[in-house]
């Protein structure tokens, strides 16, 4: 009994000493998004299409973008332009969450495909392009669609994640990396590298790149739910390039509490986009709070 007593206290002692280095989102906005991201650069990050033309003036390796429509007419030649890339992704310049994203990975007839056998067909992509520029994706606010390149997942990152593109996010402060995780998708996030959606969280050592902790749907975790794949103790490849490529974006904005989104293609690491507003989950996959590590970069 004593024992079990000794056994909780512990536990409890540890609980209460990562809570007292957890970042709330009220510390996060008032002491870090507030006063070192003057609202008049958020839309560097917030819009794809600037932050990717800022990226590539930085030399920050990104998708190539095949076509931008920004008006209703442009759409009269959309199966001429669709029809010259095998495959590609639609995406509104000023959505979040992931929302509005469509992926296509080839053809069949008159059909284009998506993961899973999803079939659009050219009624249904203009609309949806249409419902972009209208701004059904971006707080109805006027938006621009990109087409943009699919990548290409590298095969080491494919084992960890054979459901979806997975993204790395690095919490950058000061153009300094405080934390980071990998995003994998899932069934369940039917491909997208969302938490809240039922992807996993995987936590990653800095200094190293070798994974260290997980979570799925707000629990610990330490397998893959569809594979069952061990995810702890592996090492992301190209891990002192992502890291590089962190620093020369975070670098690129005056934007200076971010996190940055990037996926490992098959030619290596490639900025996704930055984010204003990163969410504090990345302290649940780590196991590891963000407010003394941010303390000591102030």
């Amino acid at each position: 009994m004593q024992r079990r007593l000794s056994e909780l206290w512990q536990r409890w002692a540890g609980i209460r000493h990562m809570a007292a280095h957890v970042l709330t989102m009220n510390q996060r906005n008032l002491n870090y998004i507030y006063p070192y991201n003057p609202r008049r650069h958020f839309p560097l990050a917030d819009d794809k299409i600037l932050t990717k033309d800022l990226m590539q003036r930085a030399g920050v390796p990104v998708p190539s973008s095949y076509k931008i429509y920004d008006a209703f007419y442009q759409l009269r030649n959309l199966e001429e332009d669709l029809a010259r890339h095998a495959d590609f992704v639609i995406k509104p310049s000023q959505g979040s969450g992931g929302g509005g994203i469509v992926v296509i990975a080839g053809r069949k007839g008159t059909e284009w495909v998506g993961p899973g056998d999803k079939q659009f067909s050219l009624p249904q992509l203009r609309k949806h392009i249409s419902d972009i520029i209208f701004g059904v994706y971006s707080y109805d606010l006027k938006d621009r669609c990109v087409i943009e390149e699919r990548i290409k997942q590298s095969s080491e990152m494919s084992v960890l994640s054979p459901w979806g593109l997975a993204d790395i996010r690095v919490i950058m402060f000061n153009d300094q990396p405080v934390l980071s995780m990998a995003r994998l998708p899932t069934r369940a996030s039917e491909g997208r590298a969302n938490l809240h959606q039922g992807a996993v969280g995987v936590g990653i050592d800095l200094e190293s790149g070798i994974t260290n902790h997980a979570i799925l749907n707000n629990m610990p975790t330490t397998t893959h739910p569809d594979t069952q794949l061990l995810l702890l103790g592996r090492q992301i490849p190209h891990w002192q390039e992502v890291i590089r490529i962190s620093r020369l974006a975070a670098s690129a904005v005056p934007l200076k509490y971010l996190g940055i989104d990037i996926c490992i293609a098959e030619s290596g690491p490639m900025l996704l986009e930055i984010n204003v507003r990163p969410g504090l989950q990345i302290q649940n996959a780590n196991l590891i709070g963000l407010r003394s590590r941010l303390d000591s970069l102030r």
